[in-house]
């Protein structure tokens, strides 16, 4: 008989955590197991948060944001079968509906946890050989609750940790910020095991208080069917991203709200292209980012352009990128907006760098999938590059907190051709032959299979 999963997110698509369950739910399948997916999902942002559209309808059991959203308070929000209170997040922007978990208060966990008991037992959990949770969230305690003898593997994707790490700097930061850490801590020790990428290994184990025989090292994958090299029209892509049919915004501002013109393209047509990927949050450190590479372009004889992909509308923290080019003046400077994982092979393809500037990043996907295309990465070392990237083979590794080590890093990756070249095709080798979806979805494969035998035997 085939392994029978459910696998839950309760989060809508919008950042790295849904490509992976995407992915995994894909490998898993292909592995012979039988898989139910449940997520979260709403039709706001141009549809990038619509569940159905982002994972397909192949055993998907969809949670509706819209009602809650429509709602006076999403937060508060009680309805029928197939929806839910608006999911809150582990990083806390000002304004934002999603409120941070550690704000909320007991009712409000009640809400989430009595939604999501009743959206697992419809995609049925208590019938499930095992249960795989991404992230730690009420969705754990709804398991306890309806599933108690069925065994969860729960996936880390970071964010969480970063949220304990910050309720440990400042317990007095949120109003329920004690409870939350102690509900994450007792989730994680409940599951069979905790799956995390290689490089965050110890911080789990010393954040979650776990004992180490229990976290699974479980790195990210990609398609590299889909992630290849290949020969691309850099001006016409540009064009239609930046100046036909653009989708960068300003705070208060839609998508397509920051345009370019075309005789502005330049660095993107006749230089080096630099691209990042990613949300907009504080972890991501674009601000450095940006100061490094205007550091770097006053270094470099080769002109050079910085297009920042991603970014959901009205989701960021901190200094927003416009204001950050505003106010150091940095030249060649471009806002992309989102873009579906469809699209996002193509636009690598027109780039010759990655870079991320990430403190603490557990993984970083999109540096595995930009080396997959060839691109070779600049990044800053925190936990999830340093376990990808060989400094001076595949890419750059510069000092965690240095601006003047990145600017520098850039400005060689800029200028150096041959150098970016052959640091690529090495890249793409290393990625081929550690972090593949195939691969990835078999390793997950055996930890659940080794998770449920016990409990069978029993």
């Amino acid at each position: 008989m085939p392994l029978h999963i459910v696998s839950a997110i309760l989060f809508s698509p919008r950042g790295g955590s849904s490509y992976v369950a995407r992915a995994l739910t894909g490998g898993l399948r292909a592995q012979g197991c039988d898989v139910t997916l449940l997520a979260g999902s709403r039709s706001d942002l141009d549809g990038l948060g619509d569940a159905r559209r982002f994972y397909g309808d192949e055993d998907l059991r969809v949670v509706d944001f819209d009602p809650a959203i429509a709602s006076d308070d999403p937060l508060a929000y009680v309805g029928p079968p197939g929806t839910a209170p608006m999911h809150p997040s582990f990083e806390d922007r000002p304004g934002a509906i999603d409120r941070v978990f550690a704000a909320l208060d007991d009712d409000a966990y009640e809400r989430q946890v009595a939604a999501w008991s009743r959206e697992l037992v419809a995609a049925g959990a208590a019938e499930a050989d095992v249960l795989h949770l991404h992230h730690l969230t009420p969705l754990n305690e709804a398991a306890a609750r309806v599933a108690p003898g069925v065994p969860v593997v729960g996936q880390l994707h970071g964010t969480e940790l970063l949220m304990l790490e910050a309720i440990d700097a400042d317990v007095q930061r949120w109003a329920h910020a004690e409870a939350w850490a102690r509900r994450l801590r007792r989730w994680a020790q409940e599951c069979s095991r905790i799956l995390v990428a290689d490089g965050a290994v110890g911080r789990a184990r010393d954040l979650l208080e776990l004992e180490e025989e229990r976290i699974v090292p479980l790195a990210n994958g990609v398609d590299t069917d889909m992630f290849r090299p290949r020969p691309v029209d850099r001006r016409a892509i540009w064009r239609e991203v930046l100046v036909e049919c653009p989708r960068g915004w300003r705070p208060g501002g839609k998508a397509g709200s920051i345009a370019y013109q075309e005789d502005e393209l330049g660095p993107l047509t006749d230089g080096t292209v630099v691209v990042y990927v990613g949300r907009f949050t504080a972890v991501k450190r674009l601000p450095l980012l940006i100061e490094a590479f205007a550091a770097a372009n006053e270094r470099t004889s080769t002109p050079a352009g910085l297009v920042l992909i991603g970014g959901h509308p009205g989701e960021w923290e901190g200094e927003h990128p416009i204001e950050t080019i505003a106010r150091i003046r940095a030249r060649g400077v471009f806002l992309a907006g989102w873009y579906d994982h469809s699209r996002l092979a193509e636009l690598l393809c027109a780039a010759d760098v990655v870079a991320l500037a990430s403190a603490r990043e557990q993984f970083g996907l999109v540096l595995v999938e930009g080396m997959a295309c060839e691109r070779p990465a600049v990044a800053t070392r925190s936990p999830g590059p340093v376990s990808i990237i060989s400094d001076g083979t595949t890419g750059w590794l510069t000092a965690d907190d240095s601006e003047d080590a990145l600017a520098q890093a850039l400005a060689e990756a800029i200028d150096n051709h041959h150098e970016r070249a052959d640091r690529g095709r090495a890249a793409r080798r290393v990625i081929c032959e550690n972090y593949t979806w195939d691969a990835i979805a078999e390793r997950l494969a055996a930890v659940l299979e080794d998770v449920v035998l016990p409990s069978m035997a029993t």
